[in-house]
């Protein structure tokens, strides 16, 4: 029998009009999206909806966006029997960065209200931790891990950049503050990578740089009630499968700094003989990484009303 992982994307997955479509045809996907209105005191939905981007690509909004619209999904799937099929037969769930949070609530460790309450927190705080000091982060494609860490030493003259995100094989965000950051693309550049990009991102995610969001994200996770979860959940800080409430927590708090081992926890679960990957959520980002992986898996991104018919036909 083939195995199955639910996937949850993180910042950068965001759109204007994501989720509208299920807000419209599922009562239960607005409910979801009424009720993050309600917990979080503004108008998420709207903005959703609506934009304007500027406001929706804010990190506080952006993270409890994509957050409450992958719950919209589950929501909306959990209304067919071949969705909740899909859903119950995952036997493990894993998320980039912020979808760890997703993920988690998938896999019953927390509740989603509580998982949104989080990712607004921590979305507050990163902002913050941004403002402190100009960072940024840049994506270098086309480089392997230790040659791509080995050309950017010298930048770190500059000030801290760091190998943030390893999303798949040969692509990997750097992070650290704006001039160092601008010097690695450069060194990069030079010692072979196929292309630099600057992130449009407010700073320094899984950086050192996040140091100070950690701290106040560390004690909102301390107070926030984690279970065992049903199922397995990989780890961002270690790619591994995690299922004990206290390592849950620590591993939310480590990731903030900590790089995202996304490509490794793919290579894992592939490894482990998982064959289907369904996306739930906005955009189809981490089908795409996993192409890159293991490009004979079977991929299902789920975020629009019209995927989800297809996926449940």
């Amino acid at each position: 029998m083939s195995k199955t992982v639910l996937l949850f994307p993180g910042q950068g997955a965001q759109h204007v009009g994501m989720g509208k479509d299920l807000a419209e045809k599922y009562p239960e996907a607005k409910a979801v999206f009424d009720k993050a209105d309600e917990l979080l005191g503004f108008g998420l939905s709207r903005l959703c909806f609506e934009g304007p981007e500027e406001e929706l690509n804010r990190t506080d909004v952006s993270q409890p966006a994509i957050l409450a619209h992958s719950w919209a999904v589950v929501a909306a799937l959990k209304t067919h029997k071949k969705g909740r099929e899909l859903l119950e037969g995952a036997t493990c769930t894993a998320g980039l960065s912020l979808g760890e949070y997703s993920a988690l609530a998938a896999a019953g460790a927390l509740s989603w209200e509580d998982a949104l309450k989080l990712v607004r927190a921590r979305g507050k705080y990163m902002q913050d931790a941004c403002d402190l000091k100009p960072s940024t982060m840049a994506s270098i494609v086309g480089l392997d891990d230790e040659k791509l860490s080995e050309a950017i030493k010298p930048a770190q003259e500059n000030g801290i950049v760091v190998l943030a995100n390893f999303n798949a094989p040969g692509q990997v965000a750097i992070s650290g503050e704006k001039e160092a950051v601008e010097a690695a693309m450069k060194l990069a550049k030079e010692a072979g990578a196929k292309l630099t990009v600057p992130l449009s991102v407010a700073g320094a995610f899984h950086s050192p740089l996040m140091e100070p969001a950690r701290e106040r994200l560390a004690a909102e996770i301390e107070t926030t009630t984690f279970h065992s979860p049903h199922v397995g959940v990989i780890a961002n800080v270690d790619a591994t499968e995690h299922r004990e409430p206290a390592k849950l927590k620590n591993n939310l708090v480590q990731q903030l700094t900590a790089p995202v081992l996304w490509a490794k926890s793919m290579q894992m679960l592939v490894d482990h003989g998982f064959e289907n990957f369904i996306e739930i959520g906005p955009g189809n980002v981490l089908a795409g990484l996993l192409k890159r992986v293991a490009r004979s898996a079977n991929r299902v991104s789920i975020g629009k009303a019209d995927e989800l018919a297809a996926a449940v036909e």
